[in-house]
């Protein structure tokens, strides 16, 4: 007996169900389930922009704090000359 191209389609087609019927009973992840993400190179592209962005604003926290800091100086310093927030009378 020979086997016809209706013989090979229906086993392909067997085969085809009943490795999907296996991926879904043990989980496994297709093509399709993860075609919504980015590629390798894209992930690192983006990553790679939030590090610079991370950068800069650390850096630019340390200027705010050094200006803080210094300012603090400033204001202690005058508390102390002008007590109260006010010159002190020469008497």
């Amino acid at each position: 007996m020979k086997l016809t191209n209706e013989d090979f389609k229906a086993f392909k087609d067997l085969v085809e169900v009943t490795l999907d019927e296996k991926i879904e009973e043990k989980g496994l992840v297709t093509r399709a389930d993860i075609s919504h993400l980015p590629t390798k190179d894209e992930f690192y592209a983006e990553t790679a922009k939030l590090y610079k962005k991370m950068e800069d604003i650390e850096e630019a926290l340390d200027i705010v704090n050094d200006r803080s800091s210094e300012n603090r100086d400033r204001i202690e310093d005058l508390e102390e000359i002008h007590p109260g927030g006010r010159h002190a009378i020469a008497a």
